[in-house]
Protein backbone atom coordinates (compact mmCIF):
# COMPACT_ATOMS: atom_id res chain seq x y z
CA UNK A 1 0.00 0.00 0.00
CA UNK A 2 2.81 2.38 1.17
CA UNK A 3 4.29 1.70 -2.72
CA UNK A 4 1.47 2.55 -4.24
CA UNK A 5 0.92 5.86 -2.69
CA UNK A 6 4.17 6.87 -3.49
CA UNK A 7 3.64 5.72 -7.10
CA UNK A 8 0.57 7.99 -6.73
CA UNK A 9 2.36 11.27 -4.75
CA UNK A 10 4.87 10.91 -7.57
CA UNK A 11 2.93 11.27 -9.96
CA UNK A 12 1.43 13.82 -8.55
CA UNK A 13 4.78 15.95 -8.36
CA UNK A 14 5.04 15.29 -11.88
CA UNK A 15 2.23 16.85 -12.96
CA UNK A 16 2.69 19.94 -10.72
CA UNK A 17 6.05 20.16 -12.19
CA UNK A 18 5.23 20.20 -15.48
CA UNK A 19 2.43 22.35 -15.65
CA UNK A 20 3.09 25.25 -12.83
CA UNK A 21 7.08 25.37 -12.82
CA UNK A 22 7.64 28.84 -14.55
CA UNK A 23 7.84 28.31 -18.65
CA UNK A 24 11.31 29.20 -19.32
CA UNK A 25 12.90 27.39 -16.24
CA UNK A 26 11.12 24.00 -16.83
CA UNK A 27 11.85 24.10 -20.74
CA UNK A 28 15.72 25.09 -20.01
CA UNK A 29 15.72 22.54 -17.05
CA UNK A 30 14.16 19.59 -19.44
CA UNK A 31 16.29 21.16 -22.46
CA UNK A 32 19.67 21.17 -20.70
CA UNK A 33 19.84 17.15 -19.82
CA UNK A 34 19.00 16.61 -23.80
CA UNK A 35 21.68 19.62 -25.31
CA UNK A 36 24.00 17.86 -23.30
CA UNK A 37 23.20 14.47 -24.85
CA UNK A 38 22.98 15.03 -28.62
CA UNK A 39 26.13 17.28 -28.09
CA UNK A 40 27.98 14.26 -26.83
CA UNK A 41 26.61 11.95 -29.40
CA UNK A 42 27.37 14.34 -31.88
CA UNK A 43 30.95 14.70 -30.39
CA UNK A 44 31.27 10.95 -31.29
CA UNK A 45 30.27 10.98 -34.43
CA UNK A 46 32.90 13.81 -34.77
CA UNK A 47 35.33 11.21 -33.19
CA UNK A 48 34.10 8.49 -36.12
CA UNK A 49 34.87 11.39 -38.37
CA UNK A 50 38.33 12.38 -36.69
CA UNK A 51 39.93 9.06 -36.34
CA UNK A 52 38.63 7.25 -39.54
CA UNK A 53 40.19 10.56 -41.38
CA UNK A 54 43.71 9.52 -39.68
CA UNK A 55 43.33 6.62 -41.71
CA UNK A 56 43.44 7.82 -45.04
CA UNK A 57 41.15 9.98 -47.74
CA UNK A 58 38.84 7.26 -48.31
CA UNK A 59 38.24 6.41 -44.50
CA UNK A 60 37.25 9.55 -43.77
CA UNK A 61 34.85 9.76 -46.80
CA UNK A 62 33.87 6.20 -45.49
CA UNK A 63 31.99 7.83 -42.46
CA UNK A 64 30.29 10.51 -44.23
CA UNK A 65 28.57 7.50 -46.91
CA UNK A 66 27.70 5.42 -43.98
CA UNK A 67 26.23 8.60 -42.38
CA UNK A 68 23.14 8.59 -44.58
CA UNK A 69 22.55 4.46 -43.40
CA UNK A 70 22.51 5.92 -39.04
CA UNK A 71 20.10 8.53 -40.51
CA UNK A 72 17.80 5.66 -41.81
CA UNK A 73 18.29 3.62 -38.92
CA UNK A 74 17.32 6.50 -36.65
CA UNK A 75 14.31 8.13 -38.61
CA UNK A 76 13.04 4.51 -37.29
CA UNK A 77 13.43 4.99 -34.10
CA UNK A 78 12.49 8.27 -34.22
CA UNK A 79 9.45 7.82 -35.70
CA UNK A 80 8.32 4.87 -32.82
CA UNK A 81 9.96 7.42 -29.91
CA UNK A 82 8.25 10.59 -31.04
CA UNK A 83 5.19 8.74 -32.40
CA UNK A 84 4.72 7.32 -28.56
CA UNK A 85 6.10 9.93 -26.85
CA UNK A 86 3.62 12.74 -27.92
CA UNK A 87 0.74 10.39 -26.87
CA UNK A 88 2.21 9.48 -23.49
CA UNK A 89 2.68 13.09 -22.41
CA UNK A 90 -0.53 14.27 -23.36
CA UNK A 91 -2.16 11.14 -21.68
CA UNK A 92 -0.16 11.51 -18.32
CA UNK A 93 -0.89 15.16 -19.01
CA UNK A 94 -4.36 14.25 -18.96
CA UNK A 95 -3.87 11.63 -15.96
CA UNK A 96 -3.85 8.16 -18.19
CA UNK A 97 -1.17 6.25 -16.92
CA UNK A 98 -2.53 2.71 -18.08
CA UNK A 99 -2.92 4.42 -21.71
CA UNK A 100 0.42 5.70 -21.41
CA UNK A 101 1.99 2.13 -20.90
CA UNK A 102 0.04 0.42 -23.71
CA UNK A 103 1.83 3.16 -25.90
CA UNK A 104 5.56 3.31 -24.85
CA UNK A 105 5.39 -0.73 -24.63
CA UNK A 106 3.62 -0.82 -28.15
CA UNK A 107 6.09 1.91 -29.62
CA UNK A 108 9.14 -0.18 -28.03
CA UNK A 109 8.62 -3.40 -29.26
CA UNK A 110 7.65 -2.40 -32.72
CA UNK A 111 10.90 -0.25 -32.92
CA UNK A 112 12.95 -3.48 -31.74
CA UNK A 113 11.02 -5.83 -35.21
CA UNK A 114 11.67 -2.57 -37.18
CA UNK A 115 15.55 -2.88 -36.06
CA UNK A 116 16.11 -6.44 -36.69
CA UNK A 117 14.49 -6.41 -40.15
CA UNK A 118 17.01 -3.20 -41.13
CA UNK A 119 19.95 -5.30 -39.82
CA UNK A 120 19.03 -8.72 -42.03
CA UNK A 121 18.41 -6.55 -45.02
CA UNK A 122 21.25 -3.80 -44.49
CA UNK A 123 24.11 -6.83 -44.45
CA UNK A 124 22.20 -8.89 -47.18
CA UNK A 125 22.65 -5.57 -49.48
CA UNK A 126 25.67 -4.48 -47.74
CA UNK A 127 27.80 -3.46 -51.03
CA UNK A 128 24.59 -1.99 -53.54
CA UNK A 129 23.53 0.03 -50.26
CA UNK A 130 26.62 2.15 -50.40
CA UNK A 131 27.24 2.33 -53.88
CA UNK A 132 23.87 3.62 -53.54
CA UNK A 133 24.78 5.62 -51.20
CA UNK A 134 27.32 7.58 -53.43
CA UNK A 135 30.52 5.44 -52.45
CA UNK A 136 33.41 5.29 -55.09
CA UNK A 137 35.64 3.01 -56.03
CA UNK A 138 38.54 4.24 -53.18
CA UNK A 139 35.68 4.34 -50.59
CA UNK A 140 34.07 1.38 -51.19
CA UNK A 141 35.61 -1.15 -48.76
CA UNK A 142 36.42 1.08 -45.87
CA UNK A 143 32.29 2.42 -46.15
CA UNK A 144 31.59 -2.05 -46.04
CA UNK A 145 34.10 -2.73 -43.17
CA UNK A 146 32.29 0.12 -41.12
CA UNK A 147 28.48 -0.16 -42.46
CA UNK A 148 28.36 -3.25 -41.33
CA UNK A 149 29.19 -2.58 -37.56
CA UNK A 150 26.32 -0.34 -37.85
CA UNK A 151 23.89 -2.40 -39.43
CA UNK A 152 24.53 -4.69 -36.43
CA UNK A 153 23.86 -2.20 -34.01
CA UNK A 154 20.32 -1.28 -35.74
CA UNK A 155 18.07 -3.41 -32.79
CA UNK A 156 20.20 -1.48 -30.56
CA UNK A 157 19.88 2.19 -32.00
CA UNK A 158 16.01 2.05 -33.00
CA UNK A 159 14.75 1.13 -29.24
CA UNK A 160 17.44 3.43 -27.43
CA UNK A 161 15.68 6.20 -29.85
CA UNK A 162 12.46 5.40 -28.24
CA UNK A 163 13.90 4.89 -24.64
CA UNK A 164 15.40 8.44 -25.12
CA UNK A 165 12.19 9.83 -26.14
CA UNK A 166 9.62 8.21 -23.76
CA UNK A 167 12.03 9.57 -21.05
CA UNK A 168 12.35 12.98 -22.40
CA UNK A 169 8.22 13.16 -22.60
CA UNK A 170 7.82 12.21 -19.68
CA UNK A 171 9.69 15.20 -18.27
CA UNK A 172 12.65 13.01 -17.36
CA UNK A 173 15.39 13.79 -19.79
CA UNK A 174 18.32 13.63 -16.90
CA UNK A 175 17.62 10.08 -16.88
CA UNK A 176 17.79 9.64 -20.86
CA UNK A 177 20.68 11.88 -20.67
CA UNK A 178 22.46 9.34 -18.37
CA UNK A 179 22.35 6.10 -20.68
CA UNK A 180 23.19 8.20 -23.86
CA UNK A 181 25.98 10.01 -22.64
CA UNK A 182 27.83 7.21 -21.47
CA UNK A 183 27.70 5.59 -24.45
CA UNK A 184 28.78 8.33 -26.29
CA UNK A 185 31.81 8.80 -23.75
CA UNK A 186 32.80 5.01 -24.12
CA UNK A 187 32.58 5.35 -27.90
CA UNK A 188 35.13 8.68 -27.91
CA UNK A 189 37.31 6.43 -25.73
CA UNK A 190 36.83 3.00 -27.83
CA UNK A 191 37.58 4.68 -31.23
CA UNK A 192 41.44 5.21 -31.14
CA UNK A 193 41.79 1.70 -28.97
CA UNK A 194 40.02 -0.09 -31.58
CA UNK A 195 41.49 1.63 -34.70
CA UNK A 196 45.10 2.16 -34.01
CA UNK A 197 45.74 0.48 -30.94
CA UNK A 198 44.51 -3.06 -32.12
CA UNK A 199 44.69 -1.80 -36.18
CA UNK A 200 41.36 -2.72 -36.66
CA UNK A 201 41.32 0.51 -39.14
CA UNK A 202 37.61 1.79 -40.07
CA UNK A 203 36.23 -1.64 -38.60
CA UNK A 204 37.09 -0.51 -35.28
CA UNK A 205 35.58 2.47 -35.50
CA UNK A 206 32.28 0.78 -36.70
CA UNK A 207 32.66 -1.77 -33.85
CA UNK A 208 33.17 1.51 -31.10
CA UNK A 209 30.06 2.43 -32.29
CA UNK A 210 27.88 -1.12 -32.38
CA UNK A 211 29.54 -1.31 -28.47
CA UNK A 212 28.69 2.15 -27.40
CA UNK A 213 24.83 1.58 -29.01
CA UNK A 214 24.05 -1.77 -26.74
CA UNK A 215 25.82 -0.02 -23.86
CA UNK A 216 23.34 2.52 -23.91
CA UNK A 217 20.25 0.66 -24.68
CA UNK A 218 20.76 -1.22 -21.77
CA UNK A 219 21.21 1.89 -19.42
CA UNK A 220 18.40 3.59 -20.90
CA UNK A 221 16.34 0.06 -20.29
CA UNK A 222 17.16 -0.41 -17.09
CA UNK A 223 15.66 2.96 -16.08
CA UNK A 224 12.21 0.96 -16.88
CA UNK A 225 13.23 -1.94 -15.38
CA UNK A 226 13.73 -0.09 -11.87
CA UNK A 227 10.44 1.96 -11.78
CA UNK A 228 11.93 5.36 -12.67
CA UNK A 229 9.22 6.08 -14.91
CA UNK A 230 5.20 6.60 -14.71
CA UNK A 231 4.92 4.82 -18.39
CA UNK A 232 5.80 1.00 -18.05
CA UNK A 233 7.36 -1.29 -20.45
CA UNK A 234 6.22 -4.79 -20.86
CA UNK A 235 4.51 -7.49 -22.99
CA UNK A 236 1.58 -7.91 -21.05
CA UNK A 237 0.97 -3.49 -21.87
CA UNK A 238 1.25 -3.99 -25.96
CA UNK A 239 -2.12 -2.69 -27.22
CA UNK A 240 -4.25 -5.05 -28.61
CA UNK A 241 -6.26 -2.16 -30.81
CA UNK A 242 -4.44 -1.80 -34.11
CA UNK A 243 -5.15 1.68 -33.91
CA UNK A 244 -2.45 2.18 -30.79
CA UNK A 245 0.21 1.34 -33.82
CA UNK A 246 -0.80 3.37 -36.17
CA UNK A 247 -1.73 6.71 -34.24
CA UNK A 248 2.17 5.95 -32.97
CA UNK A 249 3.23 6.17 -36.40
CA UNK A 250 1.34 8.70 -38.09
CA UNK A 251 2.25 11.09 -35.55
CA UNK A 252 5.98 9.89 -35.82
CA UNK A 253 5.78 10.04 -39.69
CA UNK A 254 7.42 13.75 -39.86
CA UNK A 255 10.58 11.89 -37.99
CA UNK A 256 10.53 9.20 -40.34
CA UNK A 257 10.24 11.53 -43.13
CA UNK A 258 13.12 14.14 -41.70
CA UNK A 259 15.28 11.23 -40.85
CA UNK A 260 14.65 9.55 -44.15
CA UNK A 261 14.84 12.66 -46.13
CA UNK A 262 17.81 12.88 -44.61
CA UNK A 263 19.09 9.99 -46.19
CA UNK A 264 17.80 10.83 -49.51
CA UNK A 265 19.18 14.24 -49.19
CA UNK A 266 23.11 12.77 -48.06
CA UNK A 267 22.73 10.29 -51.02
CA UNK A 268 21.99 13.32 -53.56
CA UNK A 269 24.87 14.81 -51.77
CA UNK A 270 27.22 12.37 -52.51
CA UNK A 271 26.04 12.04 -55.92
CA UNK A 272 26.37 15.16 -56.68
CA UNK A 273 30.28 15.82 -55.38
CA UNK A 274 31.12 12.59 -56.68
CA UNK A 275 32.56 13.84 -59.87
CA UNK A 276 34.81 16.30 -58.10
CA UNK A 277 36.79 13.22 -56.35
CA UNK A 278 36.88 11.82 -52.40
CA UNK A 279 37.74 15.15 -51.59
CA UNK A 280 34.70 17.25 -52.28
CA UNK A 281 32.84 13.88 -50.59
CA UNK A 282 34.92 13.74 -47.77
CA UNK A 283 34.39 17.75 -46.93
CA UNK A 284 31.03 17.61 -47.31
CA UNK A 285 30.50 14.68 -44.79
CA UNK A 286 32.74 16.82 -42.59
CA UNK A 287 30.65 20.00 -43.07
CA UNK A 288 27.29 17.58 -42.32
CA UNK A 289 29.29 16.51 -38.61
CA UNK A 290 29.84 19.96 -37.89
CA UNK A 291 26.89 21.72 -38.96
CA UNK A 292 24.93 18.70 -36.95
CA UNK A 293 26.81 19.22 -33.81
CA UNK A 294 25.93 23.40 -33.68
CA UNK A 295 22.29 22.23 -34.78
CA UNK A 296 22.26 19.94 -31.69
CA UNK A 297 22.32 23.11 -29.51
CA UNK A 298 18.92 24.35 -30.98
CA UNK A 299 17.73 20.94 -30.88
CA UNK A 300 17.87 20.09 -27.17
CA UNK A 301 16.73 23.11 -25.88
CA UNK A 302 13.68 22.56 -28.31
CA UNK A 303 13.54 18.77 -27.42
CA UNK A 304 13.09 20.29 -24.01
CA UNK A 305 9.66 22.03 -24.78
CA UNK A 306 8.11 19.22 -26.58
CA UNK A 307 7.52 17.97 -23.54
CA UNK A 308 6.20 20.97 -21.95
CA UNK A 309 4.25 21.45 -24.92
CA UNK A 310 2.75 17.97 -25.15
CA UNK A 311 1.73 17.69 -21.24
CA UNK A 312 0.30 21.34 -20.79
CA UNK A 313 -1.82 20.63 -24.08
CA UNK A 314 -3.34 17.46 -22.73
CA UNK A 315 -4.30 19.16 -19.85
CA UNK A 316 -5.42 22.25 -21.84
CA UNK A 317 -3.02 24.77 -20.40
CA UNK A 318 -2.78 26.57 -24.01
CA UNK A 319 -1.49 29.63 -22.76
CA UNK A 320 1.58 27.72 -21.47
CA UNK A 321 1.59 26.04 -24.83
CA UNK A 322 1.75 29.38 -26.45
CA UNK A 323 4.58 31.27 -24.04
CA UNK A 324 6.61 27.90 -24.30
CA UNK A 325 6.67 28.39 -28.27
CA UNK A 326 7.47 32.14 -28.06
CA UNK A 327 10.20 31.47 -25.30
CA UNK A 328 11.78 28.62 -27.12
CA UNK A 329 11.69 30.35 -30.44
CA UNK A 330 13.38 33.14 -29.49
CA UNK A 331 15.76 31.47 -26.98
CA UNK A 332 16.78 29.13 -29.69
CA UNK A 333 17.28 32.20 -32.51
CA UNK A 334 19.56 33.67 -30.32
CA UNK A 335 21.57 31.05 -29.21
CA UNK A 336 21.72 29.30 -33.39
CA UNK A 337 22.99 33.38 -34.31
CA UNK A 338 25.66 33.10 -31.45
CA UNK A 339 27.08 29.65 -32.71
CA UNK A 340 26.89 31.08 -35.94
CA UNK A 341 29.34 33.63 -35.95
CA UNK A 342 31.82 31.94 -33.87
CA UNK A 343 31.80 28.59 -36.19
CA UNK A 344 31.81 31.56 -39.74
CA UNK A 345 34.59 32.87 -38.31
CA UNK A 346 36.91 29.55 -37.89
CA UNK A 347 35.32 27.70 -40.58
CA UNK A 348 38.65 26.85 -42.16
CA UNK A 349 40.36 25.68 -39.27
CA UNK A 350 37.49 23.49 -38.09
CA UNK A 351 37.51 21.69 -41.04
CA UNK A 352 41.12 21.64 -40.95
CA UNK A 353 40.77 19.43 -38.15
CA UNK A 354 39.49 16.61 -40.11
CA UNK A 355 42.28 16.66 -42.82
CA UNK A 356 45.14 18.94 -44.02
CA UNK A 357 44.41 18.98 -47.82
CA UNK A 358 43.90 22.30 -49.34
CA UNK A 359 41.04 21.29 -51.04
CA UNK A 360 38.70 19.61 -48.57
CA UNK A 361 39.57 22.74 -46.50
CA UNK A 362 39.07 25.14 -49.10
CA UNK A 363 35.03 22.97 -50.27
CA UNK A 364 34.52 22.41 -46.29
CA UNK A 365 35.47 25.79 -44.98
CA UNK A 366 33.30 27.61 -47.71
CA UNK A 367 30.10 25.46 -47.81
CA UNK A 368 30.25 25.38 -43.60
CA UNK A 369 29.94 28.98 -43.73
CA UNK A 370 26.61 29.14 -45.85
CA UNK A 371 25.83 26.76 -43.44
CA UNK A 372 26.42 29.55 -40.79
CA UNK A 373 24.30 32.07 -42.56
CA UNK A 374 21.09 29.57 -42.65
CA UNK A 375 21.38 28.93 -38.90
CA UNK A 376 19.96 32.08 -38.01
CA UNK A 377 16.55 30.87 -39.63
CA UNK A 378 16.94 27.14 -38.46
CA UNK A 379 14.96 27.97 -34.79
CA UNK A 380 11.92 28.70 -36.43
CA UNK A 381 11.30 26.02 -38.52
CA UNK A 382 12.35 23.58 -35.76
CA UNK A 383 10.58 24.87 -33.05
CA UNK A 384 7.18 24.87 -35.42
CA UNK A 385 7.40 21.38 -36.45
CA UNK A 386 8.29 20.35 -32.93
CA UNK A 387 5.10 22.07 -31.87
CA UNK A 388 2.85 20.57 -34.16
CA UNK A 389 4.23 17.19 -33.74
CA UNK A 390 4.51 16.92 -29.79
CA UNK A 391 0.77 18.05 -29.62
CA UNK A 392 -0.32 15.27 -32.68
CA UNK A 393 -0.63 17.85 -35.35
CA UNK A 394 0.69 15.50 -37.87
CA UNK A 395 -0.17 17.34 -41.04
CA UNK A 396 1.43 20.23 -40.73
CA UNK A 397 4.31 18.91 -38.46
CA UNK A 398 4.79 16.53 -41.86
CA UNK A 399 4.91 19.54 -44.28
CA UNK A 400 7.79 21.36 -42.44
CA UNK A 401 9.51 18.16 -41.83
CA UNK A 402 9.70 17.21 -45.68
CA UNK A 403 10.39 20.76 -46.59
CA UNK A 404 13.65 21.15 -43.96
CA UNK A 405 15.12 17.70 -44.90
CA UNK A 406 15.01 17.36 -48.53
CA UNK A 407 11.81 18.43 -50.61
CA UNK A 408 13.81 21.76 -51.38
CA UNK A 409 17.01 20.20 -50.93
CA UNK A 410 16.67 17.31 -53.50
CA UNK A 411 15.61 19.53 -56.39
CA UNK A 412 17.71 22.29 -55.59
CA UNK A 413 21.08 20.63 -55.18
CA UNK A 414 20.83 18.67 -58.85
CA UNK A 415 19.69 21.82 -60.46
CA UNK A 416 22.27 24.02 -58.80
CA UNK A 417 25.52 21.39 -58.74
CA UNK A 418 24.58 20.97 -62.77
CA UNK A 419 25.02 24.67 -63.28
CA UNK A 420 27.02 25.93 -60.37
CA UNK A 421 29.74 23.40 -59.38
CA UNK A 422 30.60 22.48 -55.94
CA UNK A 423 29.47 25.85 -54.98
CA UNK A 424 25.63 24.44 -56.24
CA UNK A 425 26.39 21.88 -54.06
CA UNK A 426 27.64 23.85 -51.21
CA UNK A 427 24.21 26.62 -51.06
CA UNK A 428 21.74 24.03 -51.56
CA UNK A 429 21.14 22.52 -47.90
CA UNK A 430 21.11 26.77 -46.62
CA UNK A 431 19.09 27.33 -49.09
CA UNK A 432 16.42 25.31 -48.19
CA UNK A 433 16.66 25.34 -44.26
CA UNK A 434 16.17 29.10 -45.40
CA UNK A 435 12.95 28.72 -47.31
CA UNK A 436 11.37 26.31 -45.02
CA UNK A 437 12.00 28.67 -41.64
CA UNK A 438 10.02 31.22 -44.17
CA UNK A 439 6.99 28.64 -44.60
CA UNK A 440 7.19 27.71 -40.72
CA UNK A 441 6.79 31.05 -39.50
CA UNK A 442 3.12 31.88 -40.61
CA UNK A 443 1.98 28.86 -39.99
CA UNK A 444 3.25 28.75 -36.56
CA UNK A 445 2.24 32.23 -35.35
CA UNK A 446 -1.78 31.72 -36.80
CA UNK A 447 -1.90 28.40 -34.81
CA UNK A 448 -0.81 30.42 -31.64
CA UNK A 449 -3.09 33.04 -32.10
CA UNK A 450 -6.14 30.21 -32.79
CA UNK A 451 -5.53 28.52 -29.52
CA UNK A 452 -8.31 28.43 -27.16
CA UNK A 453 -8.17 29.78 -23.62
CA UNK A 454 -7.37 27.64 -20.47
CA UNK A 455 -9.57 24.74 -19.06
CA UNK A 456 -9.70 25.20 -15.11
Amino acid sequence: MKTAENLIDAERAQYIKMTETPISRLILTLGFPTTVTMLITNIYNMADSYFASQISLGAGGATGIVFGIMSIIQAFGFMFGHGAGSFISRLLGAKDTKKASEYASTGFFASIFVGIAITVLGITFLKPLMLLLGSTETILPHAMDYGICIFLAAPAMTASCVLNNILRYEGRAALAMIGLTFGGILNIALDPLFIFALGLDIFGAGLATAISQYISFAILFSMFLRNKTQSKISFKYISREFKTLVNIVVTGLPSLARQGLNSVSTMVLNAAAKPFGDAAIAAMGYVARTSHFIFSAGLGIGQGFQPVSAFNYGAKKYSRVKKGTLFTWAFGTVLLGSLAVICFIFAPQIISLFRKEAQVIEIGGEALRFYCIALIFFATSVVATMLFQSIGKSGPALLLSCLQSGLIFIPTCTVLSHFLGVRGIEISQPIAYTLTSLVSLPMMLLFLKNLPPDEE
